[in-house]
């Protein structure tokens, strides 16, 4: 039996500030009618493929909310906050838009665009620390679950991290388009994390 553990990691289903295109950061927002259905596709996706013991999820309420969703169409009884899963502190930038977090920081902004080895969001988080947390949620997830298959929900910018932290994909392309509600599939054995499968863009 493989030791490898097979995660299936969902973006969370949409709200009225992803339809504004503003970084949502750490607001609690909820989904809106269309994340719902966002959530209700995820679970669909999953619901078939013996997801283990509990959903894991960033404590955002609207990660938590399609976390739950997918955890009852798979029959498990359990959502279980991941703090790692907790999206990017974008500190000045919470609640902009990306023209209106350029202007507030240019030379800061150009670096978040293209992942450089500095960037951090102006009195927020920087990206390497952000990558390293979810790197460490997913391998914290696999130690406690080898061999198993399991479910979890984060965001777009921390799913775009592993992305590009474990691929090949040139770093200043790490802004994939990742739709709300799409998985993510990874394989974890120790300290290696491969990515199997990601969305195809439209």
């Amino acid at each position: 039996m493989s030791s490898s553990t097979r995660i299936h990691l969902v973006r969370h289903g949409t709200t009225l500030l992803n339809r504004a295109n503003r970084y949502r950061g750490r607001r609690d927002v909820p989904l809106d009618a269309g994340g719902w259905q966002d959530a209700w596709s995820a679970a669909d996706e999953l619901q078939d493929l013996g997801l283990s013991h509990t959903i894991y999820s960033s404590p955002c309420r609207r990660a938590r909310d399609t976390a739950r969703v997918i955890a009852d169409a798979a029959g498990l009884t359990s959502v279980t906050d991941m703090p790692g899963f907790l999206n990017l502190d974008y500190g000045a930038w919470e609640g902009l838009t990306s023209e209106e977090a350029k202007a507030h920081d240019e030379m800061a902004y150009a670096r978040y665009q293209t992942y450089a080895p500095d960037a951090v969001c102006p009195g927020g988080e920087s990206l390497a620390r952000a990558a390293e947390r979810m790197l460490l949620a997913l391998r914290t997830i696999a130690l406690l679950h080898p061999g198993e298959t399991i479910g979890a929900v984060s965001h777009a910018a921390m799913l775009r991290l592993v992305i590009a932290n474990v691929t090949d994909h040139p770093r200043e392309n790490w802004r994939h388009e990742l739709p709300n509600g799409s998985v993510c599939v990874f394989d974890v054995d120790g300290s290696d994390i491969q990515l199997v499968r990601m969305p195809v863009a439209a």
